[in-house]
């Protein structure tokens, strides 16, 4: 899946989130810095990113990510 359509995917449902890429492909890693994380457990975070791929992933466009969510103060 394009990074730039994952991007445009979560900024879309969280405008003021933060981004990076690392790697490609079957490696991809992403962190998303967003205070609309503030007071959630990782994994819930984890989930509202990947409840806004779920078609993606669901099609296997999208079939690897790992996760690193973050506020601004973790960050």
């Amino acid at each position: 899946m394009n990074k730039d359509i994952i991007k445009l995917t979560i900024q879309k449902a969280l405008p003021e989130a933060s981004l990076e890429f690392i790697g490609d492909d079957c490696n991809l890693q992403l962190l998303v810095i967003s205070d609309t994380f503030e007071g959630m457990p990782t994994i819930k975070r984890h989930r509202t990113i990947l409840d806004l791929l779920s078609d993606s992933l669901k099609s296997g466009e999208l079939h690897a990510l790992s996760l690193k969510t973050r506020t601004k103060m973790e960050s």
